[in-house]
């Protein structure tokens, strides 16, 4: 199916647009040139809007407008459509093998009307019709959304209409939700459903004939042999049933497992905050008797400047040199006076030292008497001196000891020594403090003791699970063989009855239907699968530029027989798309998947992709851009002017169709000359990616 025009009427910013695509097989790429808010994306979603109706818009669909959100007529319906013009070519084999290639052009025409209610609005159920374009005119087809979906599954929507952003989520989600999206899509695009459904509509069919073949012998060997086969066909069926259910387990705690794994090691990366708390504990003890000790060390380093040993070490040799003089003139007898009191004896006792009379009344020593008076005098007069030389003296025994300045210093180096430790192990623990304190209020209350143990109960149930899927399946291989060996009796009884030829025949029927789809539906999950997977990996590693001979970062991808997207780097080893690929590397492999899916499924089908080459530049780019041009029937990219800068040389080479789409609104902050429409809408103009008019010119600041 190819996409000729597409005709907007009042869908949002597309009030009355037309688009064409190229259809040249040469040239299959259509340009749609449009800034941020230019109507890409609306036009995206417009597109799935006339397919697939409702189901299409994005979000809760009752609550996505339409009309243009500039609207100004009240309370008046709004007419809204939107016209597809389609050509679907089908295949068929004629009698030489050979296929007929039959062409037909349709028209999608799906209309709605909304009724702005101030704020709010109401919406008409939409209406969509399907006509076969002929020579004779328009003609009607009949249940037009079923026609549609047979030849666009409504699965595949995101995979044949593709917004740039939403389509990582086949790589870059929750696990569950990324192998949902891929599952859903392959199934979809490979036909998996229809064959499981032909299967259970073919074993419904077997259940019918084995309960004829019953009635057939009534009473006898083949009616026990037909009940033994219902018998082994339920034990079969319950079997499937619970295997089915420990598979899905397997990927529930599979996925689980790998979740936990991941939050712990999210959490861990940051820190434990448990662990944290507690080492926090730890260091604020630290930190306090760090603290603590810094005020004992300030204590002894004041009270060494208190001492006496610091007068000592200060004085030093001048001291030395006192203390010599003092000694000096103790010696000669300077100090201390002792002679004032014995004179004032021997006065007083009127008997001199000589032997002499000192008596009063004595007119001889009356002379004796006046010369030991002056010599009290004298002596009295150097009494304070002598005094303080003699204190003096008997004081600086206390300025004697021994290497007194080595001992002071050996005591400030320890005391100072200690200080500056107490001083670095406090701020050390309050650097650690405040750094902890920081990362703990940045982490989740998360406990990882308790997801530990969440992952311990998930293990233990997914060991349960896969002991249930080994014996489901052992059960299953057994009741088959059993179910075969009744097949064949129950077939060697039937050639026997009279009545049993037609049933025989039914059985054999029923049971070569069954083969062949089992076969089909085994080929389609593991060959198809390995296809697609095939195609991926090279898809991938070709738009990145990667060499797995030449030891690159990325060796590989893949889709698992889980429908998981994988990546692997160096020595086979998993690397996380979400982690561990940068943004032009996920979006690469993301278009990757869809084109190895939409070529494996040998579907011929738009690929209409919004902003494909974001967060690209280079090689990659370039690289990405002419992949998808070479493997898609039909491309469409949507693309910002700074996507399309490197690339130019490949639009002119590969588009067969490019034009712009420019928003009036943007006018005058955006663009450079006033648009000629009043409204706020999109509007086209025959610009390609290398030129600018009237009506796309922007101004150079808003390039």
């Amino acid at each position: 199916m190819k996409i000729l025009r597409a005709r907007f009427q009042n869908f949002r910013l597309l009030r009355n647009i037309e688009l064409d695509f190229s259809t040249n097989p040469d040239k299959p790429l259509t340009v749609i040139r449009a800034e941020n808010e230019s109507g890409k994306t609306t036009i995206l979603i417009g597109l799935q809007w006339g397919l697939y109706g409702d189901d299409a818009l994005p979000g809760k669909a009752s609550e996505f407008r339409l009309h243009p959100l500039d609207w100004d007529i009240p309370r008046k319906p709004v007419p809204i459509s939107v016209e597809l013009d389609l050509e679907i070519t089908r295949y068929r084999a004629n009698r030489s093998g050979k296929q007929v290639v039959n062409k037909k052009h349709y028209q999608v025409v799906r209309v709605a009307h909304e009724t702005p209610k101030g704020s709010s609005w109401e919406r008409s159920p939409s209406t969509v019709r399907l006509f076969e374009l002929t020579e004779r005119g328009n003609e009607p087809v009949d249940y037009a959304e079923r026609e549609l979906a047979q030849e666009l599954p409504p699965e595949l929507r995101e995979v044949f209409f593709t917004d740039g952003d939403r389509a990582l989520t086949f790589i870059q989600a929750d696990t569950s939700t990324k192998r949902a999206n891929v599952q859903k899509a392959i199934r979809s695009l490979l036909g998996l459903s229809i064959v499981e459904t032909a299967l259970r509509h073919i074993e419904n069919t077997s259940r019918s004939i084995n309960r004829k073949a019953k009635d057939a012998g009534a009473g006898g060997e083949l009616e026990n042999v037909a009940s033994e086969l219902e018998r082994v066909n339920d034990d079969i069926e319950q079997h499937q049933k619970a295997l089915a259910t420990a598979q899905e387990q397997n990927k529930v705690y599979s996925t689980r497992i790998q979740e936990l794994d991941k939050q712990m090691s999210d959490v861990l990366i940051k820190g434990n905050k448990r662990d944290l708390e507690r080492h926090l504990t730890t260091v604020r003890q630290r930190y306090a008797q760090a603290t603590k000790d810094m005020g004992v060390a300030a204590k002894k380093h004041s009270d060494l400047f208190n001492g006496m040993e610091l007068s000592r070490d200060i004085m030093g040799e001048p001291l030395q040199q006192i203390i010599a003089s003092l000694d000096e003139l103790r010696q000669r007898g300077h100090f201390p006076k002792t002679h004032i009191p014995i004179l004032k004896d021997h006065l007083k006792a009127e008997v001199c030292i000589c032997g002499a009379s000192l008596a009063a009344h004595d007119k001889d020593a009356e002379s004796r008497r006046q010369h030991i008076n002056g010599l009290i005098t004298q002596s009295q007069e150097a009494d304070e001196l002598n005094q303080a030389l003699t204190d003096l003296y008997y004081a600086s025994a206390t300025f004697q000891t021994p290497r007194a300045r080595e001992r002071w210093l050996n005591r400030y180096d320890s005391v100072a020594n200690e200080r500056d430790q107490a001083e670095e192990r406090s701020k050390e623990a309050g650097k650690e403090q405040r750094a902890l304190e920081a990362q703990i209020a940045q982490l989740d209350d998360v406990d990882i003791s308790g997801l530990q143990e969440e992952k311990r109960n998930y293990e233990n149930l997914l060991r349960n699970s896969h002991a249930k899927h080994t014996r489901s399946e052992t059960e299953i291989s057994h009741l088959q063989r059993n179910r075969q060996t009744l097949l064949n009796q129950q077939q060697s009884l039937l050639k026997q009855a009279k009545t049993g030829a037609l049933i025989l025949a039914k059985s054999y029927m029923a049971q070569d239907v069954q083969n062949v789809l089992r076969r089909a539906l085994e080929r389609i999950t593991n060959e198809e699968l390995a296809k697609v997977s095939n195609l991926m990996n090279n898809y991938f590693l070709e738009m990145i530029g990667a060499d797995p001979e030449q030891k690159s970062l990325i060796r590989k991808a893949e889709v698992s027989k889980d429908f998981d997207i994988l990546v692997h780097g160096a020595n086979d080893r998993p690397l996380n798309p979400d982690n561990n690929l940068n943004g032009a590397s996920r979006r690469a492999l993301t278009m990757a998947f869809i084109l190895a899916l939409t070529k494996v499924s040998e579907v011929e089908a738009p690929n209409i992709i919004d902003t494909p080459l974001g967060m690209m530049s280079g090689f990659v780019k370039r690289s990405v851009l002419q992949t998808a041009i070479r493997q898609s029937s039909q491309l469409t990219l949507f693309l910002t002017r700074s996507e399309i800068a490197g690339c130019e040389d490949i639009l002119d080479a590969e588009a067969g169709k490019i034009f712009t789409l420019t928003n009036t609104s943007h006018y005058p902050r955006m663009l450079e000359h006033e648009p000629s429409k009043t409204t706020v809408c999109a509007v086209r103009c025959e610009c390609d990616h290398r030129r600018q008019c009237v009506v796309c010119q922007r101004r150079d600041d808003a390039i």
